[in-house]
């Protein structure tokens, strides 16, 4: 005799925060398979247990790119690479702490390039995209967006909220990204 076993029940679950969970539910708690959307749009799909991200799972963040994971009560731990995961930007280039060599002064190529080989010679690339976004005066692009040093927030190309800078991104932006200046004063 052949047991049968239930699919789980699919529950929406929106919560105060903004946050979505479709995904079943354990006693009332999230576990299992799931899709959790936080209220930025950054995206979670894999494995919930006890409200928590735990089990393989995968973050897509809203400027394209995503954090693959084993996760364990929340927190993600060893896998493959070494350093709790793997980013992969949105062109498909995969960030390895201990095999970085993008863009570092051994070689100054952008990934495209790397990828595609090099245009030939005429205005510098100031960017790894055609058209690098126009900048406020004083504010950074710090590849996800625009940051604003007075307040210390990085919004979106569309100038909305992205996160808060701590100190270190903050330091880290300002000493090595693009700034926004006034040319005529640089004449």
């Amino acid at each position: 005799m052949e047991t049968k076993t239930e699919e789980p029940v699919i529950e929406v679950l929106e919560h105060a925060t903004g946050s979505i969970y479709t995904g079943p539910l354990t006693n009332g708690r999230m576990e299992g398979k799931c899709e959790y959307v936080l209220p930025t749009g950054t995206k979670y799909v894999g494995d919930m247990k006890d409200g928590m991200f735990h089990g393989h799972g995968t973050l897509y963040f809203t400027t394209g790119g995503h954090f693959e994971a084993n996760w364990e009560n929340g927190r993600a731990v060893t896998v493959q690479t070494g350093n709790g995961g793997t980013y992969t930007f949105d062109d498909g280039l995969k960030y390895a702490a201990d095999e970085w060599d993008y863009c570092m002064p051994v070689d100054r190529r952008f990934y495209s390039e790397v990828c595609n080989g090099l245009k030939p010679a005429g205005r510098t690339r100031l960017i790894d995209k055609e058209v690098p976004a126009e900048l406020p005066l004083g504010w950074y692009d710090c590849g996800d967006g625009l940051y604003n040093p007075e307040n210390r927030v990085v919004y979106t190309y569309e100038k909305i909220f992205l996160r808060n800078a701590d100190i270190d991104e903050h330091e880290w932006i300002v000493r090595t990204c693009r700034k926004g200046i006034n040319i005529e004063e640089q004449l």
